[in-house]
């Protein structure tokens, strides 16, 4: 028997038998792992990783750090460890089901995504933001909207300004901007905000418009919203319905001598963009039907009234009257164009996808933003940027988080191989740190396992 306990002790020490460790109970060492630091583009190899209490606390070569002996080791010679991922365009469900909410908060955290911004924000979302703060709730760390600010919840300005003052004493983090807002609603709504100093961004209306948004100092575009339509001669004239989703139906009319200025104003105002290039990789494109999407692999956690709702929503936006295949390729390689001109004009992206939205998984669905980063020309180092040191540069937090060095806070992600050669790398996940706690992977995969639907 005495052999029996040893044995279960040695698994402990080496990191086999316990699946979740609290780094403020013990140090969590990661042994002998390639480093992906991300403050520029290397690996540093055979290193020795020491957490303790959510914090990086030491880092070296293997066997060159001291460590205490009572420390929880990872074995993770041959692996690959790099900062945890952000969505910053996710969807925590907008209702009282805490309980739908955690799967989500889940599906993200097991895939690597230890960051979420919440596009559309509920009352009951600042209580969740506390809990996974406490440690209550297992999730990513949570930057919440409000309620959007809209054609609808925005009649007057007077209505604007109460909204925006009452979002910022409730506490949101930010406000999200969604479509249908007058230029005189949205310009009372800007006025509040720098008044109460809370940051907006999201959508651009129609009647703002892509240059009056960032005359406004937006703090992140999403989507490309308005991008295509800014470049448009003669736009003020057309309908919604003219113009397509997100200016599909328009791209072919946009005057390309008008980059440069949209690059210049982007990056002058300091405007983020949200590309969410998987959303119209995969909702607006061709090239697979919804049937091909619905049977991903990943799909298996989404309730079958919701994978109904996508499809349905996939097949009515190809059958939208004007909505051709070649067409609609050449829109998808114009939004790549813009990326990857942001990209080299020197204006900050960060990484988001919009889920859960049609066909979007949470957390699997950021892994596809990655590579549609790369298909739009980025090298895999500059799109996992997107998702870690231009999330922490947006934050104000480039001093504690986004790389990877002693006294940077410890979300980290486990993976089997180089994501700076092959960025489909980022999906071979082999543990999560996310703040205080380690998830290997047995748990991660019980916890997979648990979300399935049936």
């Amino acid at each position: 028997m005495k052999y029996l306990v040893s044995f279960f002790l040695l698994l402990v020490q080496f990191g086999f038998a316990q699946s979740t460790v609290d780094s403020r109970q013990q140090a969590i060492v990661f042994k002998s792992v390639n480093v992906v630091p991300m403050d520029s583009e290397r690996i540093l190899e055979n290193q020795d990783v020491v957490v303790k209490e959510g914090k990086i606390i030491a880092m070296g070569a293997s066997g060159k750090v001291k460590l205490d002996k009572s420390s929880f080791v990872v074995q993770a010679k041959g692996k690959y460890l790099m900062p945890g991922l952000a969505e910053m365009h996710a969807h925590i469900p907008p209702n009282d089901n805490v309980e739908s909410q955690k799967e989500v908060l889940k599906l993200f955290v097991v895939n690597g995504v230890t960051t979420i911004r919440g596009m559309l924000g509920h009352p009951s979302h600042l209580d969740l933001r506390e809990k996974v703060r406490r440690g209550e709730v297992l999730g990513p760390h949570i930057y919440t909207s409000g309620p959007s600010f809209n054609g609808l919840s925005v009649k007057t300005p007077e209505a604007g300004d109460k909204m925006v003052r009452d979002q910022k004493t409730m506490g949101y983090d930010f406000l999200k901007l969604h479509p249908g807002l007058t230029l005189a609603n949205f310009n009372a709504i800007i006025k509040a905000a720098n008044e109460v100093g809370i940051t907006y961004g999201g959508h651009v209306s129609s009647a703002v418009g892509v240059w009056r948004a960032i005359e406004a100092n937006y703090s992140t575009i999403d989507h490309l919203d308005g991008f295509i339509e800014g470049m448009v001669p003669g736009i003020e004239a057309m309908t919604d319905q003219e113009i397509g989703f997100f200016g599909l139906f328009v791209a072919k009319r946009a005057d390309l001598s008008q980059l440069p200025r949209l690059i210049e104003g982007l990056r002058e105002h300091r405007v983020w963009v949200v590309p969410t290039q998987a959303l119209a990789e995969r909702w607006i494109a061709a090239d697979k039907t919804p049937e091909q999407l619905r049977s991903a692999a990943e799909m298996k956690y989404m309730d079958s009234k919701t994978l109904d709702s996508w499809t349905e929503n996939k097949k009515r936006q190809m059958a939208v009257p004007g909505y051709q295949p070649d067409e609609v390729a050449a829109y998808i390689a114009l939004r790549r164009k813009l990326i990857k001109a942001c990209k080299e004009g020197g204006v900050g992206l960060l990484l988001g996808s919009d889920a859960p939205q049609v066909f979007n998984v949470p957390g699997f669905s950021i892994h596809h933003e990655l590579r549609y980063l790369v298909d739009c020309g980025l090298t895999p180092f500059e799109a996992l940027k997107t998702g870690t040191v231009n999330v922490a540069a947006f934050y104000g937090q480039s001093g504690t988080s986004g790389t990877i060095s002693s006294g940077k806070v410890s979300d980290l992600v486990l993976i089997n191989a180089n994501p700076l050669k092959d960025i489909t790398a980022t999906t071979t996940i082999q543990g999560v740190m996310v703040g205080d706690q380690w998830l290997a992977k047995e748990y991660l995969d019980a916890q997979l396992k648990s979300l399935e639907k049936k």
